[in-house]
């Protein structure tokens, strides 16, 4: 198995990319199809089998979502 390095990595978009996205990976899942995305310079491959959430978080000054997608390597 190949080891990847560790990576935390936040992007921002403009509304009609963010949107963009969202619409292919929409499709890719309704289709049962692997959704692929470019972040920061390196392609992601997302299978079917990944999981999604919707994750709410909350502090004093600021609310934040975020949609998650989840799997295992194998």
């Amino acid at each position: 198995m190949i080891t990847k390095e560790e990576r935390d990595v936040e992007k921002g978009y403009s509304k009609a990319d963010f949107v963009a996205k969202l619409r292919r990976l929409a499709d890719s899942i309704e289709n049962g199809e692997r959704f692929d995305i470019q972040i920061a310079g390196e392609r992601i491959y997302v299978p079917v089998r990944a999981a999604f959430t919707i994750e709410h978080e909350r502090s004093d000054d600021e609310e934040e979502i975020e949609f998650q997608i989840k799997w295992h390597h194998e």
